[in-house]
């Protein structure tokens, strides 16, 4: 049994035939599905998927791409939205440094802004970042100084250096189907290391569906094969390396049942 801890379903690819893309997830041998928020004009959708299918969770938050189109988010909606049934997590929330979408200062400043949502309620925080790594080395570390919180970095494609220090946290991380690619060498070395009861996988659908599906509109069920990949990797069987991810999920979204 695999979980997709990351996946968007209300996203075009998926939405406009979800139900079918849930049923081939779970012939695949996949029962549990975060589906992940990015702007607030998504939050009721979401929840909604979540509260009609019995295997789908859901997160709240903003992307640091929409920072700025939601620099007045106040703290309080962002809580309110956090206790809907089904929500399990907060974000995908972070830096991104790559494509510069949104002010810098204000994804830093609305990042902190969950992680004090997350601090207070106790919600995991799904974590993007890219090209950020020294800022948000900065900010988790100086944040978890003023109070632990549950977080991961979804979509893991950072540097062994940002790994460890992520780890040294606390944190979790989240392997996509990009550690599949042949490019990957690096990443695929960081992959073998991460400490077992630290490690989850996921799709980030519609996007960065793995070998042997690259090119191909990626959907939950391409969880498995990037589960069967880092099972090679790390030499241990698939039944394994479900079990582990799956029960790393439950531990840390501790409101998912089971």
């Amino acid at each position: 049994m695999l979980i997709d801890s990351h996946c968007h379903l209300e996203y075009e690819g998926l939405v406009e035939d979800q139900a079918a893309v849930l049923d081939r997830a779970r012939a695949a041998g996949v029962h549990g599905f975060l589906n992940i928020s990015t702007r607030q004009s998504e939050w009721d959708r979401v929840v909604g998927t979540a509260q009609r299918e019995p295997d789908v969770w859901a997160s709240v938050g903003i992307h640091p791409h929409e920072a700025d189109a939601h620099e007045d988010l106040g703290r309080e909606a962002l809580l309110a939205a956090t206790q809907q049934d089904r929500v399990i997590g907060i974000g995908e929330t972070g830096l991104d440094y790559y494509y510069d979408k949104s002010d810098r200062q204000v994804q830093q400043a609305l990042f902190r802004m969950h992680i004090g949502v997350a601090r207070e309620t106790g919600l995991p925080i799904v974590i993007h970042t890219r090209d950020a790594e020294e800022d948000t080395a900065a900010i988790l570390s100086q944040e978890m100084e003023q109070g632990a919180f549950p977080a991961l970095i979804h979509c893991f494609t950072a540097s062994a250096e940002f790994g460890q220090k992520v780890l040294d946290l606390g944190l979790t991380i989240s392997l996509s189907g990009i550690v599949t690619f042949k490019n990957a060498k690096d990443l695929q070395e960081v992959a073998k290391g991460v400490p077992a009861d630290r490690l989850l996988v996921e799709t980030d659908s519609p996007f960065l569906a793995p070998v042997p599906n690259r090119g191909k509109t990626c959907e939950p069920a391409f969880v498995r094969d990037t589960a069967t990949f880092v099972a090679e990797l790390r030499g241990v069987p698939l039944d394994g390396l479900a079990e582990t991810t799956t029960a790393n999920f439950h531990r840390l979204f501790t409101r998912a049942k089971a």
